[in-house]
């Protein structure tokens, strides 16, 4: 973290490469570093003059009076390599390597990068870059950076920062920001990422406490376990998180021989990942915007249940749909207070959303008191305002100023957001006020929808902290054993915490018929074999069998028919289970994702499973808590709740699983590679469930063993 601190804390700087000319790369940054008064000592080294843009310049990084904290290198890509060199030799340990001309760009700039690398790791120096556009620090005048987005004036010190991988998203980002009068404290663009990704920046950003809100822009996160680290800090922090990451195309899916890994996908994955660790993840720039902007008002908006106050009904119903598509609660007025705003205006609108009509028109006293009324006896955590186009009026704006600023004073726990167009000097002057202002009634509820989420997601924070503990996996983590086939499988999966019923292997058609008589109930046949994953698609499975003979002649065939089938097959016998009590199929599945580790899927399951493709993602491992969400989350949980007169399902008993299946994936990741439980079947509540069929694939060769031979 003190190496991150110097990249963006600096005491001292040298720019390489250093530019007369304030338009170009290397002389914007000198360029910015003067006007902003930065008050660090600032070198910069370029061989050819004597001063660059008033500093005094240096001829090589050697000859430097100091060991700065930072080396900024604006030259061209093939020189780059030996400036962060002589870096690494003067001691200097942070770069930013604005170059270029790498990885971007074929294989010769791909071995440069690697290059990069290499001296990197030899001198031990934080890189950020190449191909990036800095850093900047508001807070003290710090601007590493020549992006032409402060070509018209710095941005206004503030508690958001942004990081993005995108030199030019973040840059325009910076732009839009100052527009919009947000803040900005810290600015990061990490570029083709050879060492310090977006992954180590958003952990120093969540742990500083000048920041308050962070907006990222991503593509691809490289150190998914960082990534969750910064998640989580920021989280535990109560700091909003709001991330665009592109790349919601299909390309990434993944294709596996499991239900599991075929059902999961690399959106999937980083859609599950972001809302279980509280992140919004925005679909456009300007949500991301609306909602940083929204996530710097006070106070919060802890209740997620919203008043709605019109000037139009039409709006009314507009914002009220708004607020269902987004999650918040409207929920009606208290009949007292409508009768009381009825006395006032016979014809407004009074359930929630309240429309006090054109009335307001000829007397404006009626908003403030109707405001009052609404407030006092409801429960409103937040409420929206929409007045169309009458604060862009002098004598209207100022009236509502004074209205609202004194509802402000009277009801300061409500968070209110106002809705419509008048002049940038009208907004400004409600937002310095407190209030939060949007032309479009939408978007503001959207940004509702997200302050309520990420209100709920800090308190499940400290409701976790507070109970921290999870459950211990069975048998030894880490350890290799036996999971060739769906017998071992099962054996080492209800170690672990996860049941299956009663079951024989038998390894001829005459111990099937013994199984059959001892267990004297209807049971499935189903062969067993490292082999064959899927037994249904080689016709492995037979239900129902009811006395030991059919059981024989089924075995006799089966036996038969999937040798005929698969013939290289090793065939170690037939499982024979008792048929299962009645309940609903389910899939609980575990696979490890290359960016963020082992991954937990749970869905509707059966044969059904890849149509319905009902499923939602955890990384593990993950507590009671989080299972039950992942339950309520799919579009089937009214199945599990009981539909129809059905008994509820033991969704209990099923969260507990889903726990014990990502402690075991974690505790396991060396060498499980997926884990297909498909189907558990969750029985009514109080009876639990069992897994019906499992598959363990592992990394590498299995240590299975010895084959059974068939007599």
């Amino acid at each position: 973290m003190s190496d991150i601190t110097a990249l963006l804390e600096p005491q001292s700087i040298v720019v390489i490469g250093a530019s007369e000319d304030p338009t170009r790369i290397g002389g914007r940054p000198l360029k910015y570093l003067r006007s902003s008064g930065f008050a660090g000592a600032v070198y910069v080294v370029n061989p050819n003059r004597e001063s660059v843009q008033g500093f005094d310049s240096y001829k090589s990084v050697d000859s430097l009076p100091q060991v700065v904290d930072l080396a900024i290198i604006a030259l061209p890509a093939h020189l780059a390599g030996a400036a962060l060199d002589d870096c690494g030799r003067k001691g200097i340990r942070t770069a930013i390597i604005f170059s270029a001309g790498f990885s971007e760009t074929d294989e010769a700039g791909q071995r440069m990068q690697t290059d990069i690398a290499a001296l990197s790791q030899r001198h031990g120096i934080r890189v950020l870059g190449p191909n990036c556009l800095g850093v900047f620090n508001s807070h003290i005048g710090f601007y590493g950076t020549f992006t032409q987005a402060l070509s018209g004036g710095f941005l206004e010190p503030g508690p958001v920062a942004i990081v993005s991988q995108s030199g030019a998203c973040g840059g325009h980002l910076a732009y839009l920001c100052r527009q919009r009068n947000i803040g900005i404290g810290y600015w990061i663009t990490t570029g083709n990422e050879v060492d310090l990704g977006i992954s180590e920046c958003l952990h120093w950003l969540a742990c500083s406490p000048k920041v308050r809100v962070i907006v990222a822009y991503a593509e691809a996160v490289r150190n998914g376990p960082m990534f969750v680290q910064a998640l989580e800090a920021a989280r535990a922090r109560g700091k909003p998180v709001i991330i665009l990451k592109v790349g919601r195309s299909v390309s990434g899916a993944r294709a596996a021989a499991s239900h599991t890994g075929a059902l999961a996908g690399e959106d999937a994955v980083y859609d599950a990942v972001l809302q279980q660790y509280g992140v919004h993840r925005a679909g456009s720039i300007e949500e991301m915007l609306d909602i940083a902007y929204a996530c710097l008002a006070t106070p919060t908006f802890a209740n997620n249940q919203l008043g709605v106050f019109t000037v139009s009904g039409g709006i009314g119903v507009q914002i009220a749909d708004a607020a269902d598509e987004y999650g918040v609660d409207v929920p009606l007025l208290a009949p007292s207070a409508q009768d009381e705003i009825r006395a006032l205006i016979p014809f407004a609108g009074t359930a929630n959303p309240i429309d006090v009509t054109a009335q307001l028109t000829n007397e404006r006293s009626l908003l403030g008191k109707c405001l009052d009324i609404a407030l006092a006896q409801g429960q409103f955590g937040a409420l929206v305002c929409f007045l169309t186009s009458s604060p862009a009026s002098r004598a209207s704006a100022d009236w509502l100023l004074e209205t609202f600023s004194a509802m402000r004073e009277r009801h300061p726990d409500v968070l209110c957001v106002l809705s419509f167009v008048a002049p940038v000097e009208t907004v400004r002057e409600f937002e310095r006020l407190g209030f939060l202002v949007f032309e479009d009634p939408n978007r503001a509820v959207r940004a509702l929808g997200a302050l309520s989420r990420f209100e709920r997601s800090f308190a499940s924070a400290r409701l976790a902290q507070e109970d921290a503990a999870l459950p211990q996996g069975g048998g030894s983590p880490g350890l290799r054993v036996d999971v060739s086939d769906e017998q071992a499988a099962k054996r080492v999966l209800a170690a672990a915490g996860i049941p299956s019923l009663p079951e024989v292997l038998a390894p001829t058609a005459a111990d099937v018929r013994a199984a059959v008589e001892h267990l004297n109930r209807p049971v499935v046949l189903k062969i067993v074999s490292p082999d064959i994953p899927h037994k249904t698609e080689v016709q492995g499975v037979v239900l129902n069998i009811d006395s030991p003979d059919r059981a024989h002649e089924a075995a006799v065939a089966m036996f038969e028919r999937v040798g005929a089938s698969c013939p290289a097959a090793e065939i170690r016998g037939i499982l024979v289970a008792p048929m299962c009590e009645r309940g609903i199929e389910t899939i609980c599945g575990a696979y490890q994702d290359p960016v963020f580790g082992p991954m937990v899927l749970f869905g509707l399951g059966g044969v059904h499973v890849e149509v319905l493709k009902d499923v939602v993602l955890r990384r593990a491992p993950f507590g009671v808590p989080e299972a039950r969400a992942m339950i309520r989350e799919i579009r089937g949980a009214a199945l599990l709740a009981g539909v129809r007169g059905q008994a509820p399902s033991d969704t209990e008993a099923l969260a507990r699983v889903l726990v014990a299946l990502s402690v075991f994936a974690f505790e396991n990741r060396d060498w499980v590679a997926e884990i297909d439980i498909n189907p558990f079947v969750v029985l009514a509540a109080g009876q639990g469930g069992f897994a019906l069929d499992a598959l363990i694939q592992t990394r590498g060769p299995d240590p299975c063993t010895a084959p059974v031979t068939r007599a």
